[in-house]
């Protein structure tokens, strides 16, 4: 039957859900007990303490802290990245700051040799170059050569199929062409939005014996289209030896031919390749002509998929091996709750120079640490403890937050309030947010208060971001940055913010302090904006500073689950078919049937013991004072 059209739809006039209903009681319930137990502190103080932070904003001092951070390349596991740790330790500690190196043993995995060569008929071979044009010398530069971590060592030799972004719908394309790649070597360019380590996983099922990969980069940019996409290729998060424990030094872990570490790596060797190379090896595919929209959606001249008479030799060899890696770690211990943690946290290795990523971060982390030093010395104390992260071995898997979540898995179970990542600050122009619902309403609140520089016109983050893609903020449900351990694995409510979507530089030996100056960010505008009306204000270390400040100041957490009810209805409304999701349904159930639980005091009210539920009581009181007052108003 059709739905009745002549039927108000409103929401004004709907009934609301029970899920709605519900959530909205608790909260009230909590505001309501806190207001009245926990007054708010001076509403002009704690005004004044957030215009002090965002008025002493500085780019010499950020762009400064980039310029160290990224004088050299920083791999972590390296002698070079212990440079960077000590740099951003001494800095927490000239501001005062409680700080801690939290040293890790993890499994990493670096390039020894490669090579790759095509093989003509007339007997000529092809040695094809693998680094980037226009960079000096590897080994003087410290730079490692381009390469996928934890790719196995093999050598391959065969003819060649392109298979675009890898995907499974792409070899479906190819099969109904006739076109096999079992006993190839497939040739794909970055896109699709599968991870590098599923591109190749997909291949190593379809047969294939190695993969090379490519970015087709931007011609636009010059020499920075010739960069190399460095990456990890392992499945999952964190160190493969010391799967769900923290990987002390002197801990249990796994054997590298234990089946659980072996199925986290692929089967077979990859690589990747600069454009220029990969456009030789495109040149001399025949076979079947690629379909038109596979030849229509990128800067490479191709034609046809392969395979053709060019075989091709591809050799690569790596290295796993034990390395142990440092995350550094501040502190400012909250006055009145200090056992709740507000973390926020950037990782601080790179592949590369790391000025985008992730060095952008940090950079920004560093001033707001400053900062907040600052506002200590004019008197200003957080209600709650703020934890400064500075991680290591992101870029191998998110393995130094993953390994820090869990050996402090516990603790952060109990008093983690939320977890605030920046990977890459600045890429390029436009605002975006990614968090769990409860934090919605926060970052709409902060970004109204921070001045968009990128505005021909006076106008806020939150204007602009508007008129972008109407504030869209993203769910995190990928795993691509440190925010996954405390998100998947812990359970904290955590917020991912950056600034610009892509950057032609990313993973590549280009991504250095003078691409930033001169392409990203040329005046350190998107790290700082002057508000002349007002405030001198970061954009991003403005935001993350700000919902820093409120997590830790306000008196009752800023967080709205009004927002995680709405997205919780629209899973509601889905139809559940499959076995697993219906499981899944039900836990979800159990959890909101035990929260009413929360409430609960296990030694119950003083003097009155029984009586364990502590809104329950605070609403038996209102309800004491309502009647007395009532009667008294009768007389």
């Amino acid at each position: 039957m059709p739905p009745n059209l002549t039927k108000p739809n409103s929401g004004f006039t709907s009934k609301p859900s029970p899920l709605c209903t519900f959530v909205s009681l608790i909260i009230l319930l909590i505001i309501g007990f806190y207001t009245l137990h926990y007054p708010p502190g001076n509403p002009k103080k704690v005004l004044l303490f957030q215009q002090i932070f965002l008025s002493s904003a500085s780019n010499s001092t950020i762009a400064s802290y980039l310029r160290s951070l990224t004088s050299h390349p920083h791999l972590a596991g390296t002698k070079p990245s212990l440079e960077t740790i000590h740099y951003v330790k001494t800095h927490f500690q000239n501001l005062g700051l409680e700080t801690h190196t939290v040293p890790f043993q993890t499994l990493l995995s670096y390039p020894v040799h490669a090579s790759v060569s095509m093989h003509f008929g007339n007997s000529t071979v092809l040695n094809l170059p693998l680094n980037e044009m226009g960079i000096p010398s590897y080994p003087s530069s410290g730079l490692i050569q381009p390469y996928h971590a934890f790719s196995p060592s093999g050598t391959v030799h065969g003819k060649v199929v392109f298979a675009n972004h890898g995907r499974e719908d792409d070899y479906r394309t190819l099969g109904m062409m006739g076109v096999n790649v079992n006993g190839c070597i497939v040739i794909i360019r970055k896109g699709g939005g599968l991870s590098r380590g599923a591109v190749v996983k997909i291949a190593e099922k379809k047969g294939a014996l190695g993969v090379l990969t490519y970015a087709e980069g931007d011609v636009s940019k010059g020499s920075f289209g010739s960069g190399v996409e460095r990456g990890t290729v392992m499945e999952g998060v964190g160190d493969p030896l010391t799967p769900g424990w923290g990987a002390d030094e002197d801990g249990e872990r796994l054997k590298l031919e234990d089946k659980k570490v072996l199925e986290r790596f692929p089967g077979i060797p990859s690589l990747p390749l600069p454009f220029e190379s990969a456009q030789l090896i495109l040149d001399s595919l025949e076979g079947p002509l690629a379909p038109q929209e596979w030849r229509d959606s990128g800067r490479s001249n191709l034609s046809h998929v392969g395979s053709g008479l060019v075989m091709v030799n591809f050799t690569y060899q790596g290295e796993k091996k034990l390395a142990t890696i440092y995350n550094v770690v501040a502190v400012i211990r909250g006055l009145e709750e200090p056992d709740r943690y507000v973390l926020m946290g950037n990782h601080r290795d790179a592949w590369t120079y790391g000025a985008v990523d992730p060095n952008s971060g940090t950079a920004t982390l560093l001033d707001i640490a400053r900062r907040y030093a600052l506002l200590m010395r004019k008197g200003w104390n957080p209600r709650r403890t703020i934890i400064f992260c500075s991680w290591d071995a992101e870029e191998f898997g998110m393995i130094g937050s993953t390994e820090w979540v869990e050996q402090n898995l516990v603790n952060l179970g109990a008093k983690a309030v939320a977890y605030l990542n920046v990977d890459c600050a600045v890429q390029g122009p436009g605002f975006f947010a990614g968090a769990t619902p409860q934090l919605d309403n926060l970052i709409f609140e902060v970004t109204k208060k921070v001045q968009d520089q990128d505005s021909e016109v006076v106008a806020t983050i939150y204007e602009k971001w508007k008129t972008m893609n109407g504030n869209n903020i993203q769910r995190l449900s990928g795993v691509d940055s440190d925010f996954a351990p405390f998100l998947q694995h812990a359970g904290v409510p955590s917020v991912d913010i950056y600034y610009g979507r892509d950057f032609p530089v990313y993973h590549t030996a280009f991504d250095s302090f003078n691409w930033m100056i001169n392409n990203a960010d040329p005046f350190f505008w998107r790290h700082v904006a002057d508000n002349t009306a007002l405030l001198f204000d970061m954009l991003v270390a403005g935001v993350w500073g700000l919902l820093g400040l409120h997590l830790a100041d306000d008196p009752v957490l800023p967080l709205d689950y009004l927002s995680y009810a709405k997205q919780l209805q629209k899973l509601m409304e889905q139809e559940f078919t499959n076995d697993l999701l219906a499981l899944k349904i039900r836990a979800l159930n159990d959890r909101l049937m035990l929260a009413e639980r929360g409430f609960l005091d296990t030694d119950g009210i003083k003097g009155r013991e029984w009586f364990k539920h502590l809104v329950s009581v605070f609403f038996s009181k209102i309800a004491v004072r309502t009647e007395v007052l009532h009667t008294g108003m009768a007389m």
